[in-house]
């Protein structure tokens, strides 16, 4: 079986790029980074994504991808962004990080609360080879968490294009309708014709 290896220590990750790729290719093994995390020092999406796979080549030898991803809300002017894992400091923690967005848009009223989930995934080649892919998700921001799926910002993002009333979280979500819909699974499908090629 081939191998690619995502560089991330979060097994989470780990296993949704694996149900998103096993679509694809069955016969691609998404293997989790086991190496020194490089410093994240770049000011967007791609820059970081193309770090962490970078560091991932050079440590296996495998291909490796690497996902930067995280919410932009448009009242903030794009923020978190980048700094989403890091927006309530350097512990990265997430339960942080969300009651910390939550506080800051606490008077904002529904119709400003538009943001969208961004992911830019790197694909680096042992040769230095790269590629970036990018896939954005629309929605908006509740005013509280709801449901206890998912990971991250999902308990509060509410994807645009559902029923009027009955709209759900991602953490509301099934692990399927979410790989299926994801700003990872956009991305994703840019990627493809690049995975066949391995």
């Amino acid at each position: 079986m081939a191998r690619v290896v995502l560089a991330t220590h979060n097994p989470h990750k780990v296993e949704e790029f694996q149900a998103i790729v096993a679509a694809v290719r069955p016969d691609l093994e998404v293997v989790g980074y086991d190496g020194p995390e490089p410093v994240e020092d770049g000011v967007t999406f791609a820059a970081n994504a193309l770090i962490k796979a970078r560091a991932a080549a050079a440590h296996t030898g495998l291909p490796a991808l690497a996902d930067d991803s995280g919410v932009a809300v448009d009242v903030l002017g794009g923020s978190p962004g980048v700094f989403s894992a890091y927006w309530a400091g350097h512990r990265k923690d997430a339960g942080a990080n969300l009651e910390l967005l939550l506080d800051q848009l606490s008077d904002v009223a529904d119709p400003h609360r538009t943001a969208q989930f961004v992911s830019v995934i790197a694909l680096v080649h042992p040769d230095g080879h790269e590629d970036t892919v990018e896939g954005r998700w629309p929605g908006r921001l509740a005013t509280a968490p709801r449901g206890d799926g998912g990971f991250g910002y999902d308990p509060i993002f509410v994807p645009e294009g559902q029923t009027p009333g009955e709209e759900r979280t991602v953490g509301q979500w099934s692990a399927e309708e979410k790989n299926a819909h994801s700003h990872r699974a956009r991305a994703f499908r840019h990627l493809v014709p690049l995975l066949r090629k391995l």
